[in-house]
């Protein structure tokens, strides 16, 4: 599942950004991180984002969207 929604963010910012991306990771690990230069993509498996808790790390910041 992770792979596919990697895939479906770089489409679309390849898309509408004209930026060509690849995801760093394995979805087997849990975690996929995709650098689109001022936004960095986190996408996780639930494992590992109740593990991390990296929304309660930057609670601070700005939420641009919220997937669950």
């Amino acid at each position: 599942m992770l792979d596919s929604l990697a895939d479906a963010v770089i489409e679309k910012a390849h898309e509408t950004l004209d930026i060509k991306r690849k995801a760093e990771g394995q979805a087997s690990s849990g975690w996929l991180v995709i650098d689109l230069d001022d936004i960095v993509v986190h996408l996780l498996s639930t494992d590992q984002r109740d593990y991390y808790r990296l929304e309660q790390l930057w609670d601070k910041g700005k939420v641009l969207l919220r997937l669950q």
